[in-house]
């Protein structure tokens, strides 16, 4: 058992997330960094979809009642057992009584904690990953808070302290990103003056983003070529007669601020889709903090599908590596 002392900002159990409900209105949710999840639960000896916490930008202070094995990727917010730092990538043992909490990151804006044995808590539709939105999975369906105590399954006999990432599996955080976009069905709404600043210019990522979506700033307001609304679309240019959304889509509203949409979004509405971020980057999305510089580059479906590839074979690599 782990109790939470402190909750920290945004601290939610995820798991590699519920598929096949979209239709139904109900988002995939899990980890926003998958890659990051994947490597934390193979640190413990987890198998890779196991139940971890996530931890958004200020950690939490968690007390263990036993024993527990644990490992710590994604955002560089150093782990300390009873104030002793302790190295990311890399599981280390939490022996009971003891504290664990997280300094500030550094670079990145969600860290993963994973416990050998996994985050032990219902499975709601194939899943353990919290949709707080909907009230739906998770630990009572909701962000954690003080006094919660949090079950921890059987440990593998695999797990062991010091198994480490190798630095060629390890992530690069912070700086600007770059994110690929494959354009969009109403890319072609845009003016051509639009369109070009979309690719051309910085953006800076919004206080407001979050697991539903990532809102930037800073660069020029986006045109949409005039058009006699169609009935069932708004008055606004940016408005589309409703449809669907795919996770990491774009888009503009009143064409002021791009919104990535991620894995905890609606699965559709009425807003014109420009873009999508490819699969291959959510990860880098999902680590993107307040005030980064981001910029978007189009790329073609066949490239999009390469490094989706070229992203499976990295966590293949993960799984390999730790799977004697």
């Amino acid at each position: 058992m782990i109790k939470v002392l402190k909750p920290g900002l945004a601290t939610s159990v995820q798991d590699l997330g519920r598929e096949g409900y979209y239709h139904l209105g109900i988002p995939p949710s899990g980890a926003l960094d998958q890659y990051a999840l994947s490597a934390a639960n193979h640190l413990v000896g987890n198998p890779a979809g196991s139940a971890a916490l996530e931890c958004t930008l200020l950690g939490p202070e968690l007390e263990f009642q036993a024993d527990a094995l644990v490992a710590v990727c994604g955002a560089h917010m150093t782990p300390r057992v009873d104030g002793a730092q302790m190295h990311a990538d890399t599981s280390f043992w939490v022996k009971a009584g003891q504290t664990l909490r997280f300094d500030f990151p550094k670079a990145g804006a969600r860290a993963y904690l994973a416990v050998a044995g996994g985050i032990d808590v219902p499975i709601v539709l194939g899943s353990r990953s919290t949709y707080a939105l909907g009230a739906l999975g998770g630990f009572q369906g909701r962000l954690l808070k003080a006094g919660d105590e949090l079950p921890v399954g059987i440990c593998s006999a695999q797990s062991r302290a010091g198994a480490s990432l190798p630095m060629a599996l390890r992530q690069s955080l912070g700086g600007e990103v770059t994110l690929r976009v494959v354009p969009g069905l109403y890319f072609h709404r845009l003016t051509e003056s639009a369109a070009q600043s979309f690719f051309a210019e910085p953006w800076t990522v919004g206080s407001e983003a979050d697991r539903i979506g990532y809102r930037l700033k800073g660069g020029s307001a986006l045109s949409f070529l005039a058009r006699e609304q169609p009935f069932g679309a708004g008055s606004d240019p940016s408005n589309i007669v409703d449809s669907c959304y795919p996770i990491g889509s774009i888009q503009v509203p009143a064409g002021l601020e791009p919104i990535v949409l991620h894995r905890d979004a609606v699965s559709g509405g009425g807003y014109a889709m420009i873009g999508t971020v490819i699969s291959a980057d959510l990860d880098l999305v999902g680590q993107m903090q307040p005030n980064q510089k981001a910029r978007f580059v189009a790329v073609t479906l066949e490239q999009a599908l390469q490094a989706r590839h070229s992203y499976k074979t990295k966590l293949s690599c993960l799984s390999k590596l730790f799977a004697s």
